[in-house]
């Protein structure tokens, strides 16, 4: 379990970046929204954005797969964040894969201003490649949790999302009936039984 670091100066506002990842179903939004709760007991300013595209459960508000939820500002540009974030201890940032490569300036930007910058996203898209911004975030941040789901063929650890369609977008919303999550060896043969087919 992530613990928030203890601070010895703490006349000096310092920033981090912080990184949850992981496949589908393995509790990165939840883990985000923990630390979030967690950052308003102590009475930090948080404020929580999403990409605009992800609407899957509601426009304005961050959800996991648990319906636990979070208000959230949707922005279709990763800079949009720059231009809104007033006066915050906290950002939060969900679906981080879906933004652009401009997420890694500014997630720097607001940790260089002394922010705490949490972000949370998948690490590998339906191929199993490295998925948008999020290597370079993984690489850039202070803390990196990853979190692995149960994979729903074998019952082990998952660490990878498989997509259960022919469709070849790179991005494509979806839910249980559209991804699953499986360990390495189950979708390794999830991926060549589809090329049988």
């Amino acid at each position: 379990m992530f613990l928030e670091p203890r601070l010895k100066n703490t006349s000096h506002k310092k920033g981090w970046i912080e990184v949850i990842c992981g496949s589908m179903f393995s509790g990165k939004t939840e883990e985000l929204i923990r630390r979030i709760t967690r950052a308003r007991i102590a009475n930090l300013r948080v404020e929580i954005y999403k990409p605009a595209v992800d609407t899957r459960y509601h426009e304005t508000e961050v959800v996991s797969h648990n319906s636990n939820a979070v208000s959230s500002i949707p922005v279709s540009s990763s800079l949009n964040i720059l231009l809104m974030c007033q006066d915050a201890d906290v950002v939060g940032i969900d679906e981080a894969q879906f933004f652009d490569a401009e997420l890694v300036y500014v997630c720097e930007t607001l940790a260089q201003k002394g922010i705490r910058v949490m972000v949370a996203g998948l690490d590998m898209d339906y191929l199993g490649k490295p998925f948008g911004p999020m290597p370079a975030l993984m690489a850039i941040a202070e803390y990196v949790t990853k979190v692995n789901a149960i994979c729903m063929v074998c019952g082990d650890l998952a660490t990878h999302s498989f997509r259960k369609t022919t469709n070849t977008n790179q991005v494509m919303l979806g839910e249980k009936d559209t991804y699953e999550a499986r360990c390495r060896h189950c979708f390794n043969e999830g991926m060549a039984n589809q090329k049988q087919d």
